[in-house]
């Protein structure tokens, strides 16, 4: 599903990652985690192509990233990753049935086919009755629900969370612990999560130790 190889990332003088390989397999949750510094949310940046190696591959399925042009690879990303940040990123000015057709919308979809997807997932994550509100008017858990969704949206190969629980309290972190591991069941979605909540991370089908750029042997 995932694999990068030999990954190397350099801010100035400073090395972040220093040859990394990691490989995902489909239907996987695989949690990475380590102090901060390590490294952590450089990976997935570039596993997710929002950042190009300075050396290193990544693939995604049968696609390399780094074979991509800047349209292309934005093509790519759209289509293939969803994102769910600890902030959850929803824009303001939209309902949540807008905030999560966006993906759609980038893709092409028409708007009726994008309603109709971004409905389902709504009515799945048991928030139908909170399509038509705004941001503002959501729960901390309800916000990070409808970001699942939006990552959803157009059926990506794998979803990359960075913290997604980390802004959340007790009971909608586990709350989102279950949503995720129900994704898996029901839905065989690959999951790659950088996180500090040992719970989520316990859960995870594996877990990834990272230091000081470098992933630490099991």
């Amino acid at each position: 599903m995932i694999r990068v190889k030999n990954i190397e990332k350099s801010f100035g003088e400073l090395k972040v990652l220093k040859g990394i390989d990691l490989e995902v397999q489909s239907g996987e949750i695989v949690s990475i985690v380590g102090p901060s510094g390590a490294g952590k949310t450089t990976l997935l940046q570039i596993m997710g192509t929002l950042s190009r190696p300075d050396a290193g591959q990544v693939w995604i399925g049968e696609t390399e990233a780094g074979r991509l042009d800047d349209r292309r690879l934005a093509a790519f990303r759209n289509r293939e990753i969803g994102f769910v940040f600890q902030f959850h990123h929803l824009l303001p000015e939209f309902t949540a049935l807008e905030n999560v057709c966006i993906p759609g919308f980038i893709a092409r979809m028409t708007r009726k086919a994008a309603e109709k997807r971004a409905s389902e997932l709504l009515e799945y994550l048991k928030l139908s009755d909170r399509k038509d509100h705004k941001p503002s008017e959501l729960s901390g858990g309800e916000k990070q629900r409808v970001a699942v969704a939006r990552a959803l949206m157009n059926k990506p190969a794998v979803i990359l969370a960075d913290e997604p629980s980390g802004n959340l309290d007790s009971e909608n972190q586990r709350e989102l612990h279950r949503l995720f591991l129900r994704l898996r069941d029901e839905l065989h979605q690959t999951f790659v999560i950088v996180t500090h909540d040992t719970d989520l991370a316990r859960l995870s089908d594996r877990v990834i130790t990272m230091r000081d750029g470098m992933i630490q042997p099991t």
